[in-house]
């Protein structure tokens, strides 16, 4: 496996880093949930994502077909390495639709939803944020347990029901809702469906849910008797249970940027602890070094993967073998990084100033927030029983 980039691509890695330079305040670091930050902040990330896409940045591994670049499997490595690294905005704010649920529709989507939505998605515009709808009150790791029902009514779907941890419902245009068709299936994997929603429909309620701290990342979703036409199905109807399969491997393929924004974290430690003089301290460095090593290590496993995908090669539990190793790497790098910093890593930047806060926040944020990342597109345990399952080729215990 040859380990360094070529040309083209290095040439992309200096063009991002001058974007960085000429569009973000110096020392920016951007936050992995952008849908808690303040209504100024988000206006900033939608004229950021605006102006990535304009540049075919934001979409750049779509086919040109669908308004990307159709850059190769290396290219967008290096755009979602420097983009995490840097902490550029307006990416996280419309991932569903740019990671999977785009992916998804030219997979499974028809034609009309095809020209309907892509270019929305890859415009950079409002229109083109969406949130996704699977976890409920009583279905989390048990996917399959959904109960929100879509029952055909002539032209449209009735949907009832509940929705919980919906991240960026509170700013997004379209909901990509996993729900059940077909209540009278045999097996609970069967009878699931994947629908278009729109966030403006009658009949859906979005309440926020606080996180222990205060930030507002997740809602709570509502449907009494929505409305939302039969042509918004995505696929075909009852065979949901594969294709959101297939988007949630499209989610969970995104180690990458976890990676980076790790990086950019511990390099941020370094240079503090050099000025502070803690450099100089024997366990300190070890800690250092310790998380060096396992970035690294997640580097090569999510390079790996794409190395797979660009020979053609199935990926099974690669992307959840990845998932578990960086929400282990984050929980890790955020009690050492406090460790470090001590008292002051408790201080969040936006409530006093930046006047006690060190490194902008950005270890304080992630020891807050690694809790909900680890649980996001599966727990590290759902995860494990993936890798056990498709890659030691285990039996499964239920």
């Amino acid at each position: 496996m040859e380990f360094r980039f070529n040309e083209k691509e290095e040439k992309l890695r200096a063009e991002i880093r001058e974007f960085v330079k000429v569009e973000l305040p110096p020392n920016f670091i951007g936050k992995a949930f952008e849908d808690e930050i303040t209504d100024e902040d988000w206006a900033f990330s939608m004229s950021i994502s605006k102006k990535l896409a304009e540049k075919g940045w934001l979409t750049m591994s779509w086919p040109k077909e669908y308004g990307g670049m159709d850059a190769s499997h290396w290219e967008r490595v290096v755009f979602n390495e420097e983009a995490a690294y840097w902490g550029i905005p307006g990416l996280g704010m419309g991932i569903s639709g740019t990671a999977w649920v785009g992916p998804s529709l030219m997979l499974f989507g028809t034609e009309e939803q095809k020209k309907k939505y892509i270019p929305v998605i890859a415009s950079g515009e409002p229109d083109g944020v969406w949130c996704t709808g699977y976890s409920e009150p009583d279905a989390g790791s048990d996917m399959a347990a959904m109960q929100t029902l879509a029952i055909r009514d002539g032209d449209d779907y009735i949907i009832n029901g509940q929705k919980v941890w919906t991240s960026c419902a509170h700013h997004a245009r379209w909901l990509w809702l996993a729900c059940r068709t077909d209540p009278e299936a045999k097996k609970k994997h069967q009878g699931l469906s994947l629908i278009i929603v729109d966030m403006q429909s009658e009949g859906l309620t979005v309440r926020p849910l606080e996180n222990y701290v205060g930030g507002h990342v997740f809602n709570e979703l509502f449907f009494k008797d929505v409305r939302v036409p039969a042509a918004n199905l995505v696929g075909v109807e009852g065979k949901g249970w594969s294709q959101l399969m297939t988007a949630l491997s499209f989610e969970r393929g995104t180690a990458i940027t976890t990676t980076a924004a790790a990086q950019r974290i511990l390099d941020e430690l370094v240079m503090y602890t050099k000025g502070t003089g803690q450099i100089k301290q024997p366990a300190i460095r070890q800690k250092l070094a310790s998380l060096a090593i396992d970035i690294e290590a997640a580097r090569a496993m999510a390079h790996e993967v794409v190395w797979m995908e660009a020979e053609g090669m199935p990926v099974l539990h690669e992307p959840s073998r990845d998932k578990a190793f960086g929400d282990m790497l984050g929980e890790k790098l955020g009690r050492i990084g406090s460790d470090i910093i001590g008292v002051y890593s408790q201080m969040d930047p936006a409530a006093y100033k930046n006047r006690w806060s060190r490194l902008r926040g950005a270890v304080e944020h992630l020891y807050h927030y690694n809790i909900g990342f680890a649980i996001a597109a599966g727990t590290t345990d759902t995860q494990r029983n993936i890798i056990g399952q498709f890659g030691l080729q285990l039996p499964r215990a239920y």
